[in-house]
């Protein structure tokens, strides 16, 4: 089989440049193993949360003096990185997935606990905050659903009562939930989702949460509505009568998996082909160029493109493996940023900075990678596979996916 391109990974940013080189035309195959980290997102796109330790205001002014040598972000130009991230919103809205916020200006999210952070698009379910110590209401109603674990109200309330707002925490049940108490293990956020699928159920659910809401002036609730499309998430906004504030809950997210959703369902009704559940397990490279690739579930046929790009991910995905000597791209064995040094890995202080998690494939200006320093010229990488950035310390982990993903789309588009 034949293709323009063929992307290895089926995250956030393997679906972000299978969708727009779909877009202009191309005909593109996505491998993708399975879950990605879509489905631990927060519900919202970092893109510089962080800078030293202190929260960025205005991410766009503020990139370029202090984007440091190397970083993805660099690499393309901070004016570049910025000028993607402006058109992010609209890219989205093309697939039916709603966002709001701007590169202009970072808002702040409400984390599982309670607790703000900085970013750059929250999806629509969630309420934006503008003001990291003050929340815009001064009683809230927090309810959860009866034996749900996974959604920790006394923590909320106990942070949202240092801003000074009056917590109360309640909890509702319905019927159609008592066959996932069967088993603790059932009792978890997409299982909830799919029973809330149920529109009727939705409806109950509004009743009882305009029951419990008291003289409160807004609702908070997990975020359990809404795993293939936002219209639960729509229809519980308008039932109940108090404005809703959706929280993230411990994983799987729901809004995180629902956006992988319709972003391969946009991929697929532009024409793309999307190989779920396999796994790249040979590589024919000559000079200089990857020539094909075969997979574990297609056995002996062999799959040829143009061009590749490598979205796999970092550690977590199995992107970048660690071995008890070096760290290594375990596909292509193309070259990888790292100490030599084991123990120079980590940081014994879990909370400060660990160097681990900047390694990652070294690209040119052109995200093409290399192996001992010869460039590879048709292997792009994109997205947390790459060096030279740190997701956690600087909150940028969604946003070098998509910008880098977008970026590496363009250059293939406009190949000579």
């Amino acid at each position: 089989m034949k293709f323009d391109t063929i992307i290895i990974g089926g995250g956030l940013s393997g679906l972000a440049c299978g969708i727009k080189l779909a877009e202009s035309g191309k005909r593109c195959a996505i491998i993708s193993t399975g879950q990605s980290a879509l489905h631990f997102c927060s519900g919202s796109f970092d893109f510089l949360g962080y800078v030293n330790g202190f929260d960025v205001e205005t991410p766009a002014s503020t990139l370029e003096k202090v984007i440091p040598q190397g970083h993805p972000y660099a690499l393309m130009g901070a004016k570049r990185a910025v000028e993607v991230a402006a058109v992010v919103p609209e890219f989205f809205a093309r697939m039916g997935v709603k966002v709001n916020g701007s590169i202009e200006r970072n808002h702040y999210r409400i984390t599982p606990l309670g607790i703000m952070k900085p970013t750059w698009l929250s999806l629509d379910d969630f309420t934006v905050i503008a003001d990291k110590n003050k929340l815009p209401w001064a009683k809230v109603s927090i309810q959860n659903i009866e034996g749900f674990l996974d959604f920790h109200t006394a923590f909320i309330a106990d942070n949202f009562e240092k801003m000074g707002t009056t917590c109360t925490i309640t909890a509702f049940n319905l019927p159609e939930l008592k066959h996932l108490r069967t088993n603790p293990t059932e009792m978890r956020s997409a299982n909830l989702a799919k029973t809330f699928e149920n529109v009727d159920v939705v409806k109950r659910a509004a009743e009882l949460i305009n029951r419990n809401a008291g003289d409160a002036e807004a609702v908070v609730l997990p975020a359990v509505f809404g795993l293939f499309d936002d219209k639960a998430v729509q229809e519980l906004k308008r039932a109940v009568k108090l404005p809703v504030c959706f929280v993230p809950v411990i994983p799987p997210s729901v809004p995180g998996i629902r956006t992988q959703i319709m972003m391969r369902r946009r991929f697929q009704e532009l024409g793309g082909t999307y190989l779920l559940g396999d796994t790249v397990n040979d590589a024919v490279v000559a000079d200089g160029v990857v020539k094909s690739v075969k997979t574990a579930n297609l056995g002996d046929t062999v799959l040829e493109a143009d061009n590749f790009v490598l979205a796999t991910g970092s550690f977590f995905s199995h992107g970048l493996v660690a071995h008890p000597d070096k760290v290594v791209e375990p596909l292509f064995g193309v070259d990888v940023k790292a100490d030599a040094d084991r123990d120079n890995w980590y940081n014994s202080s879990l909370f400060e900075e660990q160097p681990y998690m900047s390694y990652g494939v070294i690209v040119d200006d052109s995200f093409r990678t290399a192996t001992g320093g010869n460039t590879i010229s048709n292997l792009y990488a994109a997205g947390a596979v790459l060096s030279s950035f740190n997701p956690i310390k600087e909150a940028s982990g969604a946003g070098v996916s998509l910008i880098t993903a977008l970026h590496v789309a363009d250059l293939i588009i406009n190949k000579k």
